[in-house]
C-alpha cells in the first residue's frame, strides 16, 4: 500500500501531559501543549497537516495507532514508559503501513539502566534522542521528506 496522506500523526504516552512539570531538568520547560502547537505550525509551514493524540493507557494508544495509522504518511511517537517493556505497541506500530519515528526528549543511553532498552525502536524507521523538542522537529522534517518523495515530488536541499 502506497502512503500519499499528508497527514502525520504525532502520539505522546503516559506522563508526557506532565511536561514542563516533571522533572525540568530532564525533561526542559516547555509543556506538551507548547510543543503540539510549535509542531503544528511547523508541520503547516512544511505543508503537511499534524494531528496529536495523548493518554495515559496504552490501550487508548494503541487504538488511536490501529484506527488512524493507516491513514496517514507518518507517526512520531513518545511512547512515554511504554517505550521500554510494551510488546503490544510494538506489534501494533511493526504493523502500520507508514513510517513511524521514536523520540525522546532526553538521552536515554545517559539515564537509568532500564531506560536504555526500547522494545518498539527496531519496529520504527528511526530514532531521536536527548535533542529535547528539536528532535520533533527533526522527525517531522523526515517524515515530510518521506511523504515528498512517496509522492515524487521535489525534495528540499
Amino acid at each position: 500500500m502506497e502512503i500519499t496522506s499528508r497527514r502525520i500523526l504525532l502520539v505522546s504516552g503516559p506522563n508526557l501531559r506532565m511536561l514542563g512539570r516533571r522533572e525540568p531538568d530532564i525533561y526542559g520547560t516547555s509543556t506538551l501543549e507548547q510543543i503540539e502547537a510549535w509542531l503544528i505550525t511547523e508541520a503547516q509551514n512544511l505543508g503537511v497537516e499534524m494531528n496529536c493524540f495523548q493518554s495515559e493507557s496504552e490501550g487508548e494508544i494503541i487504538k488511536f495507532l490501529q484506527n488512524n495509522g493507516p491513514h496517514c504518511g507518518g507517526v512520531i511517537i513518545n511512547p512515554g514508559a511504554l517505550t521500554h517493556y510494551s510488546i503490544a505497541l510494538r506489534d501494533c506500530i511493526r504493523y502500520l503501513a507508514c513510517p513511524v519515528v521514536e523520540v525522546h526528549l532526553s538521552n536515554l543511553y545517559k539515564r537509568e539502566e532500564f531506560r536504555r532498552t526500547s522494545v518498539v525502536a527496531p519496529v520504527c524507521v528511526g530514532q531521536v534522542l536527548g535533542l529535547g523538542k528539536w528532535g520533533y522537529y527533526g522527525a517531522l522534517k523526515y517524515l515530510v521528506e518521506n511523504i515528498r518523495e512517496k509522492a515524487g515530488a521535489p525534495q528540499s536541499p
